[in-house]
């Protein structure tokens, strides 16, 4: 991963991701850091489910958004970022996974729709527990018994958990996201919560919001560290 340092843009005042789409077009680095910010908790958890691995799954963020920023004039304003960067880090992580030697279910489209509503991620990042004092102890302990157990779910039923469950995407746009009937979401869903019910009972559903947290200084060094690769590309095109 680039360690090297680079100044965070300031915030930009805009609201809409089409706007800051033809901003980043146009070599305004801020406007794609504020899509990285956007976007950053809803695209880690959905490596994170296919990665098993903090750090390969922020490798496979920086590259996924390397390929979004290479490919904005392809963007149609038409349709919704978070689905078009869902695509891209999905197929990012499981291309990581065939070539580690694992042999992943299928690789998903970059056209297909899912369509997220209601709060976005870089609104509910600024409420993100990594951004508060630090949890009870207590509550931190479970916390990290949800992350392992989820870890241990078979992979169909862990990929499902983490957009269903964690991520709180609708049981439409899970399936779209994965490419499989709902009906299959949901059965896939229900088990999963079983399985994790065995061994946290009823204090699943207080720790569940906290699992994956991506704010604060992990956010930032995802942010630093591709558009320090993006400042790197375009000197190197000026050579």
């Amino acid at each position: 991963m680039n360690t090297q340092k680079t100044m965070l843009p300031a915030p930009l005042d805009v609201s809409s991701d089409a706007e800051l789409v033809d901003l980043a077009i146009a070599g305004h680095d801020a406007a794609f850091s504020q899509i990285m910010r956007r976007h950053n908790r809803l695209l880690f958890r959905t490596a994170r489910g296919i990665l098993k691995n903090d750090d390969d799954t922020q490798d496979a963020l920086q590259e996924a958004y390397l390929r979004a920023w290479r490919a904005l004039a392809s963007f149609r304003s038409d349709a919704r970022l978070s689905t078009w960067l869902v695509r891209i880090v999905v197929n990012e992580a499981l291309g990581r996974l065939r070539r580690s030697g694992v042999q992943p279910a299928q690789v998903l489209p970059l056209n297909a729709a899912i369509d997220p509503d209601g709060e976005t991620p870089e609104m509910q990042m600024q409420a993100n527990p990594d951004d508060q004092p630090e949890p009870t102890a207590v509550r931190a302990q479970i916390r990290q018994q949800i992350e392992a157990r989820i870890d241990s779910l078979p992979d169909s039923f862990r990929s499902v958990f983490m957009l269903r469950g964690v991520e709180e995407l609708s049981v439409e746009e899970t399936a779209l996201a994965l490419d499989i009937p709902e009906a299959t979401v949901r059965s896939r869903f229900f088990r999963a919560r079983g399985i994790l019910r065995e061994g946290l009972s009823r204090d699943i559903d207080m720790a569940i919001g906290d699992a994956f947290s991506f704010a604060g200084p992990r956010c930032d060094r995802i942010v630093e560290g591709v558009l320090a690769r993006i400042a790197h590309e375009r000197e190197s095109s000026r050579s």
